[in-house]
């Protein structure tokens, strides 16, 4: 078994390395000695820095198997292609043609070719309402690989007469469209809200919209947000008579710290502190980038989001590869409206797990933690919790006139279950909590 990994690097293909071993259990990654040649050379992974020697099975399989599917998509993927969904190194070659970032994995010789296939309003009907199954079989059509446990395809929207397209082929994709969750109602809404919400906020956040294809409801709507990791250069090349873009590499903490996906969620060792050593040492801009960090761990906390896990943060890389920052903000969303899931948070702030025990000392000792300046951090918390209630309001006035359905509702669960609804109880603050009436 041996596949190429090659990377997208200012609009060009570069063969990286290689993926071999007798199974999935012993494969290993190593740089190509072409590529260590290469003047220009960057590593695709913080964890997997250049140099000559295979990384073992673990080190390997913490980043490759990071860019897979999680739960039920992966188990219906792997069953589609009739793979034990533990291999995750053929399951990533049969989808890697696309992958979350800049990377391709093949291989040798294999140059299919870039095409896109309009889909008709009916297709992309059956992928808000046919589940993980239907979603399986178009990252299987289309060869796309995208991380995370919900059901999620990258089409193409075209940019000029509209309408959406599957990519095949290497053509690449603009946009992830996230389909409903059946055992969590009003998902898509709840997180375009949190999304609009976090921008209202001063947060960085992929632009984001919902494809309406029936009533309103559940089953008729899909969210779709423009790929951060994807951008139209001045002279665009055409397929299909269509633009392209241009892929930038990204990948998540996880995959950053060597942390394998199975414990994106804290366990043991404390994770906060990591993500913002992570920060310091490679990120361009480490003093944003690690403000830009604490205020969405604050976001989080306020939205009651408790799946702010470790695979929800990630890096962008430059179009040369040479520079890091950190990513915009996804899949942020109201989780503790939903009565089965957890109120244990994905990592502890300060010593606090449960959202309802996050005191102002947690947020203190986090800071502490973070190597950032309690006061500033405090003030970061105060400031933004005052500005909290003021943007989800705008947020929700915005959505509701679109006419997108159960605004309102939502808003009122993240006023009532959110760590929003805990800062009046918190000593010592410095805000007092907006609560406004309906936003209509």
């Amino acid at each position: 078994m041996e596949y190429i990994v090659s990377i997208e690097r200012n609009g060009v293909f570069v063969p990286v390395g290689t993926i071999s071993g007798e199974s999935s259990d012993s494969a290993q990654f190593w740089y190509a000695d072409s590529f260590l040649e290469d003047t220009e050379a960057a590593p695709v992974s913080v964890s997997l820095p250049l140099q000559p020697e295979a990384f073992p099975a673990g080190r390997t399989k913490a980043f490759f198997d990071g860019l897979l599917p999680e739960g039920f998509t992966r188990r219906a993927v792997a069953e589609q292609l009739r793979l034990d969904e533990r291999d995750y190194v053929r399951i990533l070659h049969r989808l890697g043609r696309e992958c979350i970032g800049a990377l391709r994995i093949h291989e040798r010789g294999e140059e299919p070719a870039a095409r896109y296939e309009k889909l008709s309003s009916e297709q992309v009907r059956q992928l808000a309402s046919e589940g993980a199954e239907e979603c399986a079989a178009f990252m299987i059509e289309s060869r796309l690989c995208l991380a995370g446990a919900t059901g999620k395809a990258g089409l193409y929207l075209d940019p000029e007469a509209g309408g959406w397209h599957l990519p095949q082929g290497t053509a690449p994709s603009t946009h992830i469209v996230k389909q409903s969750h059946v055992r969590l109602k009003q998902i898509v809404p709840n997180e375009l809200l949190c999304l609009l919400t976090a921008k209202n906020c001063g947060i960085d956040v992929p632009d984001s919209f919902i494809i309406d294809l029936g009533a309103g409801d559940d089953a008729d709507i899909l969210l779709a947000s423009g790929r951060y990791d994807r951008f139209f250069p001045q002279q665009p090349r055409n397929i299909s008579g269509l633009q392209v873009p241009l892929r930038l590499h990204q990948e998540d903490f996880a995959q950053a710290l060597g942390i394998p996906a199975s414990d994106k969620y804290e366990s043991g060792e404390p994770y906060l502190g990591k993500m913002f050593a992570l920060l310091r040492t490679h990120s361009a801009h480490p003093v944003e980038d690690q403000l830009k960090l604490w205020d969405r761990i604050i976001f989080n906390y306020l939205i009651g989001n408790t799946d702010g896990h470790l695979k929800n943060y990630s890096l962008l890389y430059s179009p040369d590869l040479k520079a890091l920052r950190l990513a915009p903000a996804y899949d942020v969303v109201n989780t503790t409206g939903y009565p089965r899931m957890t109120h244990s948070m994905a990592f502890a702030i300060g010593k606090a797990r449960q959202i309802e025990e996050v005191t102002r000392d947690a947020f203190r000792m986090a800071a502490k933690e973070a190597g950032l300046g309690p006061r500033m951090a405090l003030d970061r918390l105060d400031d933004l919790s005052e500005r909290f209630c003021p943007a989800l309001d705008q947020a929700a006035v915005s959505l509701e006139s679109r006419g997108v359905k159960g605004i309102e509702q939502i808003r009122e669960s993240i006023l009532k279950t959110g760590g929003i609804a805990m800062m009046e109880d918190m000593p010592e603050k410095h805000v007092t909590r907006h609560r406004s009436g309906p936003a209509r």
